[in-house]
């Protein structure tokens, strides 16, 4: 298979053309720092001519850096490799590694697998845009960030000269948006009114905290679980998001202690998603609620308490799992009356509400944990229709949510505190 050192070579040689069995050709001498050399035959060629043709075009390409060590790997050896060698081991998250994998399983290897590396071209990665696109935009979009990655990967690997997917592009699926306007995204977020609904029926559950740190503070659930006590800032009323739980990348259950494989610490989604937090006052309160809680569960079970610091956790102290809050969320939908949306668009229902309030797009990414602004404006911010108008209360709530130095165009995000405790209903 591939072999990364191969294509670190320092120095070459090529050698006269020759007579190789019926016909012509020569080889390619590769020196290594360590002076090993690997030698690459190229043979098959008719005649001389042809032959010493070859041998110029491939002195060329050696000296401006763009010989092509492993010229005969396919698009399927390839993207295996770079899974396990390549982008794995510098995967943040095995959650990101297992969509990449599937992208590649599902959609790629079908695709063009049989291919070789160096016979893919632009129009074959656009082709395949087309035909996806008709599928999924969100299997798409995936599918273009792996090419571009695992392509740019293979010319450093030396197994194809350019990247094929720097110049194909997504085909625009909706009609381009007037410049200098924003529509909100809304059919996957909670109105104002559904959002109050949901916060209340949620008091006194299990997870009522859980649902405050994601719809009143836009925290992924990874995030939520990794939260500790020892993250507040009580001083200046922030959190610290520090940490996420999940797996930990290329390892296996049986490496760690019985019911914590998805529960280890690992690092944040992207460097952007180490932030400090305003903490609302209705969360803050919700927070030291828990800690006595915590305090009495260590008082009582002495013995078997896990002391990890952790907010939410179990009776025992152990971090809850990722989909802990799963079956009590769904309940509270259909309690509720309320439309039976995914948890992450808690997350979703309160980036539209400050999208909404032409909250600075700057502010609202940091927020958000977000590498780009770019990233909020896709993902949260596409061209649909805005929320339903929200309740009086809650519109008060998000003003008190923007100060007036947060508008557009301003980024300071000191002294951001919100309170909407008045707000609600007894």
């Amino acid at each position: 298979m591939l072999d990364k050192d191969l294509s670190n070579y320092t120095d070459w040689r090529v050698r006269n053309v020759k007579q190789i069995k019926k016909g012509y050709g020569f080889v390619v001498v590769l020196i290594y720092p360590d002076g090993s050399k690997c030698e690459q035959q190229w043979s098959g060629y008719s005649g001389r001519r042809d032959a010493e043709n070859a041998r110029n075009e491939i002195i060329g390409a050696l000296c401006s850096g763009t010989y092509l060590v492993f010229r005969n790997v396919l698009v399927s050896e390839f993207m295996e490799y770079w899974l396990e060698h390549g982008f794995g081991p510098h995967a943040r998250s095995s959650e990101t590694l297992n969509s990449y994998r599937g992208i590649v399983k599902n959609h790629i290897i079908p695709e063009l697998g049989g291919k070789r590396m160096a016979d893919i071209t632009t129009a074959d990665v656009q082709e395949l845009y087309n035909r996806k696109l008709k599928y999924s935009e969100s299997v798409t979009r995936l599918l273009r960030t792996v090419l571009n990655v695992s392509f740019r990967y293979a010319v450093s690997m030396k197994v194809i000269t350019s990247n094929p997917a720097d110049k194909a592009v997504l085909p625009r699926t909706r009609r381009k948006a007037v410049y200098n306007s924003r529509t909100i995204e809304g059919k996957k977020t909670l109105s104002a009114d559904q959002v109050l609904l949901l916060i209340e029926k949620s008091r006194g559950t299990r997870i009522y905290l859980m649902v405050l740190l994601n719809v009143l503070m836009g925290l992924r659930r990874s995030e939520i679980i990794g939260l500790k006590y020892s993250d507040i800032d009580h001083s200046n009323r922030t959190i610290h998001v520090a940490r996420q739980l999940g797996r930990v990348v290329n390892t296996h259950r049986d490496d760690f202690a019985a019911k914590t494989y998805t529960k280890q610490e690992i690092g944040l989604k992207t460097r952007s998603s180490d932030r400090v937090l305003p903490i609302p006052d209705m969360v803050y309160e919700a927070i030291m609620e828990e800690r006595s809680r915590y305090e009495a569960n260590r008082s009582r079970r002495k013995a078997s308490f896990q002391d990890l610091d952790y907010i939410c956790c179990s009776s025992y102290g152990r971090p809850r799992s990722r989909y802990y809050h799963q079956k009590d969320f769904k309940r509270l939908l259909v309690e509720c009356g309320l439309p039976d949306i995914r948890w992450h668009d808690l997350r979703a229902t309160y980036c539209t509400m400050l999208l909404k309030k032409n909250f600075s797009m700057k502010a609202i990414s940091k927020l958000m944990g977000h590498s780009k602004e770019i990233v909020t404006v896709d993902v949260y911010g596409d061209n649909r229709e805005l929320i339903v108008d929200g309740v009086p209360e809650l519109e008060a709530y998000i003003k008190e949510v923007i100060p007036k130095k947060h508008i557009r165009g301003k980024t300071d995000l000191s002294d951001f505190v919100i309170d909407i405790s008045g707000y609600l209903k007894e």
